[in-house]
């Protein structure tokens, strides 16, 4: 067996540009060589906590420096690391704890709330990084005061390139999250060729940290990939167009990384901005981007959108527009250096039977990217690989030149600014609600987010309004799944099989 491990990526450039810097926090600027030795610290206190290979510690951080820190010392033990959306109600992060048999919750002061809640419903012990209000009563352990009473880390602990280094949480059908596996074999070649084999990157290049450091797309495409680069991440925690804009002036960003609601936000922002950032480099993912998104802002900002396409389950990229083959606008251009990307028959759960260039079919793929299978769910992981390939759920096309198109999803899946959610989890919520007989929930247009949850309810007492539910439903739900819009109906459509016909109600409700 081969050992490798991803926490290399951050170690390897400490060893080759120890004083660049390698993140800027606020008015934080940290080196490589101190934010690994800083990581082996915190490596050391995970491992004082009783953590170790075979170990798996949650992550419950924002985008500050904190977050490299902890997960790459989690790595450095040997743990799996599993991080947990920031926009999850207590009840969804238990859930979630419980189901990896979590051994350490790490949170950031910012998310202690909710962090603590689910720990304390779950039993996972916590721990906390960052400032503790003064009078809190029963504060959770702080990492750095564990840290520093231990000697550092000497180095990091190696695993197996076929052992889980990373698990992400991402929902299917029957509505609950599941546990993506990614090994560290899955993640450091997806990094290396998002640095070597796509675009020209430069190890002068700076890099705007403002994809959710817990997403898949920030943590490959925008943190690993950086360090691994040699570059430099400046981190904002919060993203708004302004501050995005600003922040990229202030510090010379050459690469902005980001979800078509993002591109948006800086769009709006431009109009009012007396200057905006020279970059080299911008690439989209997490949901389609808009042609129109594309051309307005290589009108504005003289740069070009480079738009790709991958899952959670593809660590995450799959395909994007790439120089070697040319752009295609409304395409996520081709499959990846060592990855296969080709269209299958849906109809065909059994097996892969490919279709001719040019039809409509199933996305599937294959290489060193797609992952491991879903954690302790056998039946689930043989369903969506089959014959060696990835069954992605979105239907697509491949054209006679090699692009690929995406054009529908079989799950239904809604993308609300570059964050999955799936109906059917939604549906069991306010199905919940004593006043809903029946609730279907669909994604419709929306010209900020890319999709909005829209759910088509069948009320049991006429007396409830669609805001008192939608205000419901933000108790219960995540910020991006809860719906921010509700229609009420007398009926919904219903197939042969009794299932609602979706289509229909995402054609009748679209403009609305």
């Amino acid at each position: 067996m081969t050992t490798l491990s991803l926490a290399t990526v951050l170690a390897e450039s400490a060893r080759r540009y120890p004083a660049k810097v390698a993140v800027i926090d606020g008015g934080a600027r940290i080196t490589y060589d101190e934010l690994w030795s800083q990581t082996l610290a915190y490596a050391a206190g995970l491992r004082e906590l009783g953590a170790g290979p075979g170990s798996t510690i949650a992550v419950m951080i924002p985008n500050v420096a904190d977050f490299p820190r902890v997960y790459y010392a989690a790595l450095a033990v040997g743990a799996r690391i599993v991080p947990v959306s920031l926009l999850l109600t207590p009840e969804e992060v238990g859930y979630i704890l419980a189901d990896c048999e979590a051994d350490l919750l790490v949170t950031h002061s910012a998310l202690l709330p909710v962090a603590a809640a689910a720990a304390a419903a779950t039993g996972v012990r916590l721990v906390n990084v960052g400032p503790l209000p003064p009078e809190l009563p029963n504060p959770p352990q702080r990492l750095e005061e564990v840290s520093a009473r231990v000697p550092a880390l000497p180095a990091h602990v190696t695993r197996e390139a076929e052992d889980v280094a990373v698990v992400l949480y991402t929902s299917g059908t029957t509505g609950k999250p599941k546990g993506a596996l990614l090994t560290h074999l899955n993640l450091v070649l997806n990094t290396a060729v998002n640095v070597f084999d796509i675009h020209d990157l430069r190890p002068d290049d700076v890099v705007l940290g403002c994809l959710p450091l817990f997403h898949t797309f920030g943590q490959t495409v925008g943190m690993n990939a950086t360090f691994r680069l040699g570059g430099t991440l400046v981190l904002l925690a919060r993203f708004s167009g302004e501050a995005a804009i600003d922040l990229m002036l202030r510090e010379n960003v050459t690469i902005f990384h980001g979800v078509p609601t993002m591109y948006i936000g800086l769009l709006e922002a431009a109009a009012k901005a007396e200057r905006l950032p020279s970059l080299r480099l911008c690439a989209s993912g997490g949901a389609s981007l808009p042609v129109a998104v594309l051309e307005k802002f290589a009108a504005a900002f003289g740069a070009h959108i480079w738009e790709g396409y991958g899952l959670s389950e593809t660590s995450p990229v799959a395909t994007t527009n790439q120089p070697a083959f040319g752009t295609e606008p409304g395409t996520v251009g081709h499959p990846i250096w060592g990855v296969e990307v080709e269209i299958a028959r849906p109809e065909i759960p059994e097996r892969i039977e490919l279709l001719p260039t040019g039809e409509l079919g199933e996305i599937v793929i294959r290489g060193h990217n797609v992952f491991a299978g879903y954690l302790n769910r056998p039946e689930a992981t043989k369903e969506a690989i089959v014959d060696g390939w990835f069954r992605s759920g979105d239907l697509g096309t491949k054209d006679e030149r090699g692009f690929v198109r995406i054009v529908d999803r079989t799950k239904d899946l809604i993308i609300r600014g570059g964050f999955n959610v799936y109906p059917r989890e939604v549906e069991e919520v306010l199905a919940r609600h004593p006043a809903v007989q029946q609730v279907a929930v669909i994604g419709v247009p929306d010209e900020v987010h890319g999709e909005e949850v829209c759910a088509v309810v069948i009320l049991q007492d006429k007396g409830l309004s669609e805001q008192e539910l939608i205000d419901w439903s933000k108790e219960h739900l995540g910020r991006h799944k809860y719906p921010r819009q509700v229609r009420f109906t007398e009926a919904l459509p219903m197939g042969p099989s009794m299932k609602v016909l979706k289509r229909e109600l995402r054609q009748q409700y679209s403009g609305q």
